[in-house]
């Protein structure tokens, strides 16, 4: 009876101990960063604590916020791109996690691939790099030496991408900073010259007059070498729900600062945007279908300093 009751007292300890032990292999981790690297479905997390590997799986949501609320819209994977901000939450511990969910925003992905776009000649001569190495891999001993030395070409180009990455990462940071200081003063700022662009119900594309007219707008705030920015804020009128009018004008807002950066050559950090402004101050009454097509719009101002006014710059 005694060796019996020792024999359930340690079943009992030791299913006590693996519920323990499962418990400990399944803490919950949250995190924050920037993808620097991404290798098939494990990405390399750059966090305020150090290098966290994210293993994404198929059960992963990968998720943005939409609206003022608390919805989120579920995307594919393929957004998980190096230059990402983003955050994280799954189990595991601080050097690697497998993610169950993974948010981010949608200006950080469009900041995201403006940066892919400037690595993308970098990617393409390390692929053509590969492409050679497998070519030569019965060549002889000479061709196998310069082989490896354009191996190891690659891997400093990979080396200095993650430094690009990091560098750009940093100009984020300090275009956000950049923008906010720049709101707080612009009182300092008189406008010199602005453009309404009109949108049709439910639309955010932009038409060729108006693409025209904000290219003749930044061509004249590129002849400042300095003191200017360039302001965006857009509206919706007021048909649909507020929700659904905030996120149309932030698409409206998006859509103009696309084209000055990407058409017209404006550098990022002289836009001071997106502004999502919905279904606040109506230019016109939302009553009548000429008062709605004067509301659904995107304000572009181009302001420049006092003190270069003052000094007699453009």
């Amino acid at each position: 009876m005694i060796r019996r009751g020792i024999r359930i007292s340690v079943s009992l300890l030791v299913v006590c101990l693996l519920s323990l032990g499962s418990a400990l292999a399944a803490d919950k981790v949250k995190g924050k960063g920037v993808i620097t690297l991404r290798s098939g479905n494990t990405l390399t997390v750059e966090t305020d604590e150090g290098t966290t590997t994210v293993i994404v799986t198929p059960d992963t949501k990968v998720q943005h916020p939409i609206g003022l609320g608390a919805r989120k819209k579920q995307v594919g994977q393929e957004v998980l791109i190096p230059g990402l901000k983003l955050k994280f939450e799954g189990t595991g511990d601080q050097s690697q996690v497998t993610a169950e969910t993974i948010t981010f925003d949608q200006d950080d992905l469009s900041l995201a691939k403006v940066i892919q776009a400037g690595l993308n000649p970098t990617a393409q001569q390390q692929s053509k790099n590969m492409e050679t190495y497998q070519a030569n891999k019965n060549a002889t001993d000479a061709e196998i030496a310069a082989n490896q030395a354009a191996i190891a070409a690659a891997k400093q180009e990979i080396e200095a991408n993650q430094q690009r990455i990091a560098a750009n990462q940093a100009g984020i940071d300090e275009v956000a900073k950049a923008t906010a200081k720049r709101f707080s003063e612009l009182g300092d700022f008189v406008v010199k010259r602005d453009y309404t662009v009109y949108f049709a119900t439910g639309d955010y594309s932009i038409s060729e007059a108006d693409r025209q007219a904000l290219a003749d707008l930044a061509r004249h705030a590129l002849t400042y070498q300095k003191g200017y920015v360039i302001q965006v804020a857009a509206f919706a009128d007021s048909v649909g729900t507020a929700a659904n009018n905030q996120v149309l004008s932030k698409e409206r807002a998006q859509a103009v600062v696309a084209y000055l950066l990407q058409d017209c050559g404006v550098p990022v950090a002289r836009i001071v945007s997106p502004g999502a402004m919905g279904e606040t101050n109506p230019a016109a009454s939302n009553e009548t279908a000429s008062g709605r097509s004067e509301n659904r719009r995107a304000e572009v101002k181009l302001l420049v300093n006092k003190g270069i006014v003052a000094s007699g710059g453009n």
